[in-house]
């Protein structure tokens, strides 16, 4: 994009139409944000596909709707910007045409615009490259920290999961001890009462002699 600025050095009697080389960088930026958005576009389909895997659904999609918005609003911008500094450029060059036939000074108080306009447009630029870069940077990080509240939540269910089945089969064991409790009393009880009906009962006194 740094070659869009060359129209200061631009040669006299050029036609009105942009030079080959701002021409090519402007088609190279554009193609790159078309790139940009067709890749943006693959991912949240895959991250939308994931969303039906997940518990939370709606959440999720709701989510990845809102981060495709934001995204989209981002290429706009891009998209608008480009082509302010395509009209700009031309009109630039329409003003320097003009001023070919105009004196000195009044060119070089041209030429002074112009070069103020490309350090705003660069500085301009660099500002709007910085904000993706930290908007990539806070990307990153939500989408780790989602990650991570999403591991720590898997962990939370199988460790419930976990206390469960533990209780429960706690609870099976104590059932089975109860059992075996009410089985061993049964068995004593039964011997007990064989045993007394193994005793004989005492022989009878004989009768004293008369």
């Amino acid at each position: 994009m740094a070659t869009l600025g060359a129209f200061a050095g631009a040669q006299t009697g050029a036609p009105l139409t942009l030079p080959a080389a701002q021409q090519g960088a402007l088609e190279a930026e554009r193609a790159r944000i078309n790139a940009e958005r067709a890749r943006l576009e693959t991912r949240f389909l895959a991250e939308e596909a994931a969303c039906y895997d997940r518990f939370f659904v709606s959440s999720c999609l709701g989510d990845v709707n809102k981060r495709r918005r934001e995204a989209t609003a981002d290429l706009r911008r891009q998209e608008i910007s480009l082509n302010d500094q395509e009209r700009r450029i031309k009109g630039a060059e329409q003003i320097r045409k003009t001023e070919e036939k105009s004196s000195p000074e009044r060119q070089r108080e041209a030429a002074d615009r112009r070069a103020r306009a490309l350090e705003d447009y660069q500085s301009r630029l660099d500002r709007e490259q910085k904000k993706r870069a930290e908007r990539g940077t806070a990307q990153s990080s939500e989408k780790a920290n989602s990650e991570a509240s999403a591991e720590r939540l898997r962990a939370n269910q199988e460790k419930a999961q976990s206390r469960t089945d533990k209780q429960a089969a706690a609870a099976e064991e104590g059932k089975k001890f109860d059992a075996r409790q009410k089985e061993a009393r049964e068995r004593r009880a039964r011997y007990e009462s064989d045993q007394l009906k193994r005793v004989k009962p005492p022989a009878k006194s004989l009768p004293l002699p008369q």
